[in-house]
């Protein structure tokens, strides 16, 4: 048995997500993120519902299941990645949800944990996997094999760090001494790379960004974050909800551009002086501004302080 208790968790944006969901009674709803299971238990406890959840995490896995096992069968949790819904829901024998939720990002649990090699407060091997049992590339191998230029835009581009270039050629000549093995090792030299003007100015630690980019990159979170939007716009029935929580300008950027995209009317060139297309939206947006925390959330759980809530209702479904 996981002793929940020893892991403080506090969902993010937790009301304004239940009102955009409004879970009901008898529906089915998606939790692709589930984590510690904070949110996917306020669904279930919203409503006589049942629930999908999906973790590429086996350990918040292990933790969500031991949260919602008072919701007996109700709740039903899968080791996956979330673009990989589809094969979850179908093997419910799901055909459609009434609701989706995504909650994306690296969870506390992640970055408390030291040995995971997510954050700079402690010392660990260099790693940064959602899914410690993955095959694929950690933090070490991108830092030590990457060659200083594709190093550069990974920073520049998911950290957006000004930076960049500078901590690239500071880790490749690095390396050349010896490899680059702990989260200290690279906290310090991303630092000492960063202007001292810039240091002294500085509201976080210089390696932030850096860590963000690398994570980003070893869990392909854009790559995810893509290919579920792709897809998962046609299991929801009409009436259905889609609600996503980003903590990212890129992955905020992504959602709003295909939500705006889904609820567009007439997608005619700008040039056609009356419509030909006959297109007509496919949702509604609830909200035409992200959702922020207010002040009283933020006082208890600063890490909602980059939080946004986006949200739609389908109303129509798409022309074939």
């Amino acid at each position: 048995m996981v002793d929940t208790e020893c892991f403080a968790h506090t969902p993010v944006l937790l009301k304004e997500t239940l009102d955009a969901l409004s879970p009901r009674d008898g529906g089915r709803y998606l939790d692709g993120t589930v984590g510690l299971g904070g949110h996917s238990s306020a669904i279930l406890n919203a409503a006589d519902c049942e629930l999908c959840g999906i973790d590429r995490d086996k350990r918040a896995l292990e933790i969500a299941a031991e949260r919602l096992s008072p919701y007996g069968e109700r709740a039903h949790l899968f080791h996956a990645r979330y673009s990989e819904f589809a094969d979850c829901l179908g093997g419910l024998g799901w055909e459609n949800v009434d609701g989706v939720l995504l909650d994306i990002g690296v969870s506390s649990m992640q970055l408390d944990d030291d040995a995971r090699g997510f954050s700079f407060n402690g010392d660990a091997r260099l790693d940064m996997r959602m899914d410690r049992y993955s095959s694929g590339p950690s933090a070490w191998d991108l830092v030590n094999t990457w060659d200083v230029s594709r190093l550069r835009e990974c920073i520049a581009t998911l950290g957006e760090e000004p930076q960049a270039a500078r901590i690239a050629r500071a880790i490749v000549d690095a390396r050349a001494r010896a490899s680059i093995d702990t989260t200290t090792e690279l906290a310090a030299l991303v630092e000492k790379a960063y202007p001292a003007s810039w240091r002294a100015k500085a509201r976080r630690h210089p390696a932030t960004r850096t860590f963000q980019a690398l994570r980003m990159t070893v869990n392909d979170e854009l790559g995810e974050l893509e290919r579920f939007l792709s897809g998962i716009l046609s299991w929801l029935p009409c009436g259905g909800r889609f609600v996503v929580i980003t903590f990212h300008s890129l992955e905020d950027r992504m959602v709003k551009r295909v939500m705006r995209h889904w609820a567009e009317g007439c997608r005619c060139p700008a040039h056609l002086p009356v419509c030909v297309c006959q297109h007509q939206p496919e949702v509604r947006l609830l909200n035409k501004k992200p959702i922020r925390a207010e002040q009283c959330e933020l006082a208890a759980n600063p890490r909602a302080s980059s939080a946004k809530l986006r949200a739609i209702e389908k109303i129509a479904e798409a022309a074939q």
